[in-house]
């Protein structure tokens, strides 16, 4: 079988994507790992395919992998990669609505090649847990954004060990049984942050992670007083820009903002 893909990055954070509308294409998880590993196949953090929505609720839906071949709930940079993806294919008009396991996700494609993504509402934030690590406790905060997130302060960013912690801090008993994406948050300013990620799924830093990138931000104007917009510097060197309500606490219409680029087309036989 060949297979025609497109490969796209969202601030360095990359992705291989499959139209899968007319539902031809049949993946399992080994296939997945293949396509996505960096020396045997077309490499890539993740793997998209479109498809018709099930649901009815939109046109469009996604089937969402990681590289390790998991089922991903969500994605912030990915999911702008797909909105452009989805006008790409569909010349439909510059904003786009499809359905993730987290919820239907409503894109605007801006200029610039920037598209800016409403999130559904994050759930189940927890502030200060004292989690203890093998190199003593650490306070830890967590909110879902569509898939869970830790939160770590750091004062310098460059000095964070983001594989070492983060791993112990995905798979803690804290965390269990499904784990944690971990972030890693450095304060640069009134509401500016830098963000190294930590990915579950990946099992590696990356050098971005959008709901990172806003559970980040959520967390600091909560614990820091930030008020909206948050502008998110990510380990690729990409600035972001998460916008966000906020009442009695609950964080509402969270928009995140960020590139979309297409890197090359291409097929490759399986």
């Amino acid at each position: 079988m060949v297979l025609k893909f497109v490969k796209m990055n969202g601030a360095g954070n990359d992705f291989v994507l499959l139209d899968n509308r007319d539902g031809s294409i049949k993946l399992d998880r080994d296939l997945i790992v293949r396509l996505c590993h960096r020396q045997r196949g077309v490499g890539a953090d993740g793997l998209m395919l479109l498809i018709h929505n099930p649901s009815g609720k939109t046109e469009w839906a996604w089937d969402f992998y990681n590289s390790d071949g998991s089922v991903a709930e969500m994605c912030g940079n990915g999911a702008r990669c797909f909105a452009r993806y989805v006008r790409k294919l569909t010349k439909c008009e510059n904003t786009v609505a499809f359905e993730s396991l987290a919820g239907v996700i409503q894109a605007e494609l801006l200029k610039n090649n920037r598209v800016a993504v409403k999130l559904t509402s994050p759930r189940d934030l927890k502030l200060d847990l004292q989690v203890p690590l093998s190199g003593g406790p650490r306070t830890v905060h967590f909110i879902n954004t569509g898939v869970p997130h830790a939160v770590l302060f750091e004062e310098n960013a460059d000095l964070a060990e983001v594989v070492k912690t983060g791993a112990e801090v995905r798979r803690h008993v804290q965390f269990a049984p499904k784990g944690t994406n971990v972030n890693f948050v450095q304060v640069l300013g009134p509401s500016h942050i830098r963000v190294r990620t930590y990915e579950r799924g990946v099992e590696n830093e990356t050098l971005a992670c959008g709901t990172g990138i806003v559970a980040s931000a959520l967390i600091a104007a909560h614990v820091r007083q930030f008020v909206s917009p948050v502008k998110v510097q990510a380990q690729g060197g990409d600035l972001l820009e998460v916008a966000f309500t906020v009442a009695d606490g609950r964080y509402d219409n969270v928009c995140l903002t960020g590139p979309a680029e297409f890197v090359f087309e291409g097929k490759i036989r399986v």
